[in-house]
């Protein structure tokens, strides 16, 4: 593939709501992110994941926990930044909903529906072991579906041994293709492991993406390059005072 072929993609490494902030109001097209949710530290203090830094099913180190009473600037970035007629897509699990879904409509999201990732193998859990997650789909004005014959259960196997949490790229393929077309701007602030830039990539959509894990970034680089996009690293510089906001409220 030629340089003139490559498709752009942008990559930043602070604090989520900071770096919306610096994205100009209704520029993007699709928003479909996955936070590190505060319910997680539940899960992990089971021992079935982990209480330590590291996943015992990886060596990546386990991410810092993004507290649900910040939901409100971060939905009210998000939809600051998208444009009318656009779809914002939040992978949770079923206690964060009903935390995040409220909020989200108060920012002025319409709420449609949870979709249901089927992850078709049993997981963890206690009572009625889990075999999936939530993807809450929210619209900001009015957008018709490219495909209205796709389900709202969405079977792809989990990855195993892969980046903590990580979700298939084939998984975000769906909710890009639905909600955006070729050339349109995709945005995630929790990039993780990339799947989303890669499926954004591959299906001719520019992407912007960031994460404070620093490991998430360099992964996340490495795969938008072998999926064919010229990637460039942004940086934000955040005030002192901001910085030290942001720490006290971690």
């Amino acid at each position: 593939m030629s340089s003139l072929a490559l498709t752009p993609a942008t990559l930043g490494s602070v604090d989520a709501i900071e770096w919306l902030r610096g994205i100009p109001a209704a520029s993007v097209d699709l928003v479909v992110t996955d936070p590190p949710y505060e319910s997680l530290e539940k899960h992990r203090a089971k021992g079935t994941t982990t209480r330590l830094k590291h996943s015992k099913a990886s060596s990546n180190n386990w991410f810092e926990i993004f507290p649900n009473d910040r939901f409100e600037e971060l939905f009210t970035e998000v939809f600051r930044v998208l444009k009318k007629n656009t779809h914002f897509y939040l992978f949770c699990d079923q206690e964060t909903m009903f935390v995040a879904k409220p909020i989200a409509e108060r920012v002025g999201f319409r709420f449609w529906k949870p979709i249901i990732w089927d992850k078709m193998k049993i997981g963890m859990g206690y009572h009625y072991r889990a075999r999936y997650e939530m993807i809450l789909f929210f619209e900001k004005g009015k957008r018709k579906l490219n495909d209205l014959g796709v389900p709202d259960i969405l079977q792809f196997p989990r990855i195993y041994r892969g980046y903590p949490t990580e979700k298939p790229s084939e998984l975000s393929e769906v909710l890009v293709r639905q909600s955006t077309t070729e050339g349109e701007l995709v945005v995630d602030p929790f990039v993780g492991a990339g799947g989303t830039g890669v499926a954004s990539v591959q299906l001719g959509r520019r992407f912007m993406g960031n994460d404070v894990c620093e490991e998430a970034i360099s992964i996340t680089r490495d795969r938008l390059v072998e999926a064919g996009a010229s990637v460039s690293l942004e940086t934000l510089e955040i005030p002192t005072s901001t910085r030290d906001q942001l720490d006290l409220a971690l």
